[in-house]
């Protein structure tokens, strides 16, 4: 993943990633069926808190997903993305992307603005 590390802007020991890939929508279940065995490997990993998959409504083939972690981007990037698993993931996934791969990294603002209820 293309995601810079740069310590002195974050100040938390969580990490929030929101990804997105735009994938022709031909080619949205082979995405889909590829990304599967990865998101359950991910989403057994101890440090792995909250991992969810979304599809746009209005843009056919642009999928996102929010994972949360217990650590902070240093060691997600020395730790998580060096896992063998997302090798063989990216080889089979990255030809299906129409654009870049986006990601955007995020802390949390505080408990003030956060309401988590169950669905």
């Amino acid at each position: 993943m293309d995601i810079k590390v740069n310590e002195a802007s974050s100040s938390s020991n969580v990490l929030t990633l929101h990804v997105s890939v735009l994938i022709a929508p031909e080619n949205v279940d082979k995405f889909l069926k590829l990304f599967k065995a990865v998101f359950d490997l991910v989403a057994a990993e101890p440090e792995c808190l909250f991992f969810e998959v979304y599809k746009s409504v209005e843009e056919p083939g642009k999928i996102a997903w929010v994972e949360h972690w217990s650590k902070d981007l240093k060691w997600f990037m020395e730790n998580q993305m060096t896992k063998p698993y997302y090798k063989k993931y990216l080889e089979l996934t990255e030809p299906l992307f129409v654009t870049p791969r986006e990601a955007l990294i995020l802390e949390p603002l505080g408990p003030e603005f956060l309401v988590d209820k169950k669905r």
